[in-house]
């Protein structure tokens, strides 16, 4: 499945493992991802795609504008994981 702005994923390496967050922007052969909570749009982290679990989700441009839209729009794929 191909990557897009707005595409929620899984980490499924790193410190981040197990959660949930969305790509806001891309950077060589990495991606800026961020979940509102713990990485804002502000400081986005870079993740190797190989890292990520793609979903079928993509959020719409205006969950896209603030940490707490964005934490609004993945709350129930926290919700859903525990």
């Amino acid at each position: 499945m191909e990557l897009v702005k707005g595409t929620v994923v899984k980490s499924v390496a790193g410190h981040d493992k197990g959660d949930f967050q969305v790509v806001i922007g891309f950077e060589k052969n990495n991606v800026l991802v961020c979940d509102g909570k713990r990485r804002r749009l502000d400081s986005p982290k870079m993740k190797n795609t190989k890292h990520l679990q793609v979903t079928k989700t993509i959020l719409d441009r205006n969950s896209l504008l603030s940490d707490a839209a964005i934490k609004r729009a993945l709350r129930g794929y926290i919700e859903g994981r525990d």
